[in-house]
């Protein structure tokens, strides 16, 4: 479990609001997600591959239009066989995403500790062998304290000053290490 046989690649690609719209992660998407009804996507935005879409957006057409917490509290603990991680990369994205909708933000919008919370949520809806496809700026992923082994990164440089996104795939491989808190 020390990351063995971890495929690592890195194609590069014009940058895009729209992740999904993204080449190379459209084409990761594709091969993980076969059965989209049973994939959620608490941060679905445009373009996502999901059949259970949510984005606070009213906008955006998806699903539902809730805190991504309160989306995952309305699936049950071990059905999906897939879940998209893709929220706003950074406090300053989060802030012009809440801005954009007429939401206030909160502090505690911007901090790790709702990232992970989300992550926490989110990977209990996973079964074993499920897979958690993660969008961002770094490759921290779900990780192994939440039960999760890497089996791909995909590096996608767009050129210029823009970061690059990075994606990881993971597979459910057990139960968490540590407990999850409870929302």
């Amino acid at each position: 479990m020390g990351g063995e046989g971890v495929r690592i690649r890195r194609e590069w690609a014009m940058p895009n609001a729209a992740t999904f719209t993204i080449l190379p992660i459209a084409e990761l998407l594709k091969r993980y997600v076969k059965r989209p009804e049973a994939w959620a996507d608490p941060f679905s935005g445009w373009n996502s591959p999901a059949g259970m879409t949510n984005d606070l957006n009213p906008k955006a057409p998806t699903k539902h239009h809730l805190d991504a917490r309160h989306f995952l509290s309305g699936i049950r603990d071990g059905s999906l066989e897939g879940v998209i991680f893709d929220p706003p990369y950074s406090p300053r994205q989060v802030k012009e995403v809440y801005d954009s909708i007429g939401i206030k933000l909160a502090q505690e919008d911007t901090q790790a500790t709702f990232w992970s919370s989300v992550k926490d949520a989110a990977a209990r809806k996973v079964c074993i062998g499920g897979t958690a496809v993660c969008c961002g700026w770094n490759s921290a992923g779900f990780g192994r304290s939440r039960g999760f082994e890497f089996v791909e990164i995909l590096l996608v440089p767009h050129g210029g000053m823009h970061n690059d996104s990075i994606v990881t795939a993971e597979v459910r491989v057990q139960e968490s290490l540590s407990s999850f808190g409870e929302m």
